[in-house]
């Protein structure tokens, strides 16, 4: 059960939350940087501009108010009475918006929260166009059509209060045409127009004249200069031809001089010009001979190279092949001595483990006889020491040709020799014989209980004393036991 109940629970869970999170993300309300977000409820009234609130339900709520700029047409139906008593019609746009603090945003929210903005705008405009009526009552046609601008700066001052207390602030007041019915503005201008045609006609006249005047003065001062301009042309050409002719004069001059000097200057370089061509001419055979040399030369390096190289490509291919070849050689020649050794040293091993088992044999044989003759001598209390050294002796022959028996039972004998110094080959052969052969006294002296000089010497003892008699003992001999 467990096990079944744990994912229910973890899903249930999860979609608890998942709902809790859908539901506070419907609560939560965000205003742009162009709009205002009032919130009203149970903590009181706040303002959150370009930025998010949680609105909490049912104790909470929240519109939003536009900051943007507003721009409509400010344009009175009725006519419009200047100072003058003149009746006017004024169009005007004004651009107006809700200021951007605290103060002046909460004091638009009470005036236009729950309007509409064809509702708002109508409101303000109602506004503007008193304040507008009033302002051209104070001021002449002339006024109002010359100085725009300055009807526009009074219009936002005087303005400015009735705007502060909507919490509102105008940007900008702009006049777009002045109208009348009586022609009054046309007229206006009128005597400006005919004084100014007057004063052109004037103007005119004056300038027609001056123009005639400075016309002849013109004429008469040209004539005058015209004929000093004669003179001077004529004693100018005059004294240009006689430039001209020093000018030919001196050309001539230079040119016969430069002529004399080019040819002086050519005769000296063609015959500098035949001297440099034979000098480079030497230098050229010189630097020919040169390269030819330095071509010997390199022709003589690139033979001692050629040369050099079969040299090392001889050494490499033959004598190489043929060092190679020696060390293989040495090489299974030493692998064969090792491998020879190797057999011999086994071979050896084999053929002295088999003696000394037989050894081992022959001597438990001995050792054996040597118990029987033991109880034959109890036996027979008559068979002497004697007689026990001579069954020995004669037994010798038997015992060392049973021990080098395994020896005569080799077919091939190998001998390898390290030359080091220590016996090997055949002389490790017998030297093995003769310590099996040194054995024979150590198996007398196990068998007869005796040492082999005692055994030697009792022997010399026999030869010295009265011989036995014809049972093979005596009483004497007997005693010695």
């Amino acid at each position: 059960m467990n096990f079944l109940t744990a994912p229910i629970m973890i899903g249930t869970l999860v979609a608890v939350l998942f709902f809790a999170f859908f539901v506070i993300a419907s609560w939560f309300r965000k205003a742009g940087p162009n709009e205002a977000l009032i919130v009203y409820g149970f903590r009181g009234p706040r303002v959150v501009i370009g930025r998010g609130t949680v609105i909490w339900p049912v104790v909470e709520s929240s519109k939003l108010l536009s900051l943007e700029l507003m721009s409509f047409d400010v344009a009175p139906q009725q006519d419009l009475y200047t100072t003058q008593g003149v009746a006017v019609t004024v169009e005007a746009v004004a651009q107006i918006k809700v200021k951007s603090d605290t103060t002046s945003i909460n004091t638009a929210a009470e005036q236009f929260l729950t309007k509409t903005p064809q509702q708002r705008e109508g409101l303000i405009r109602l506004v503007m166009e008193g304040h507008l009526r009033g302002i051209i009552g104070q001021l002449t046609v002339e006024q109002i059509v010359k100085e725009p601008e300055m009807v526009g700066d009074r219009m936002r001052t005087t303005c400015a209060g009735d705007m502060n207390k909507m919490g509102l602030t105008v940007i900008s007041f702009t006049i777009k045409e002045v109208r009348d019915k009586n022609d009054y503005i046309s007229n206006m201008g009128r005597p400006d127009v005919a004084r100014i045609k007057r004063d052109a006609d004037v103007a005119t006249a004056e300038a027609d004249r001056d123009t005639a005047i400075r016309r002849a003065q013109a004429m008469r001062e040209a004539a005058i200069a015209k004929a000093n301009a004669d003179q001077e042309r004529v004693l100018a050409e005059t004294l240009s031809l006689a430039k001209q002719a020093e000018a030919q004069r001196d050309l001539e001059i230079k040119q016969a001089t430069y002529q004399e000097t080019v040819k002086k200057q050519q005769a000296q370089a063609d015959k500098a010009y035949e001297i440099q061509t034979n000098i480079q001419q030497q230098v050229v055979v010189a630097e020919s001979v040169k390269v030819q040399q330095i071509e010997k030369e390199q022709q003589i390096k690139v033979q001692e190279a050629e040369i050099l190289r079969h040299e090392k490509e001889l050494i490499a291919t033959v004598l190489k092949g043929a060092e190679i070849e020696r060390q293989r050689i040495e090489q299974l020649a030493s692998a064969e001595r090792q491998r020879q050794i190797s057999e011999a040293e086994g071979r050896a091993s084999a053929i002295r483990a088999q003696g000394e088992a037989e050894a081992e044999i022959i001597f438990k044989k001995g050792e054996a006889e040597a118990k029987a003759m033991n109880i034959k001598a109890e036996a027979y209390q008559e068979y002497n020491q004697a007689a026990v050294v001579d069954k020995l002796i004669s037994s010798l022959p038997e015992i060392v040709r049973a021990m080098s028996a395994p020896l005569s039972q080799i077919d091939k004998i190998t001998i390898v020799s390290t030359g080091d110094g220590h016996a090997a080959g055949a002389n490790k052969i017998t030297g093995d014989m003769a310590m099996m052969a040194a054995q024979v006294p150590a198996l007398f002296e196990a068998l007869s209980g005796m040492k082999m000089s005692d055994l030697l010497s009792n022997v010399k003892q026999m030869r010295t004393s009265p011989k036995l008699d014809g049972d093979g003992g005596s009483k004497g001999a007997g005693a010695g036991k």
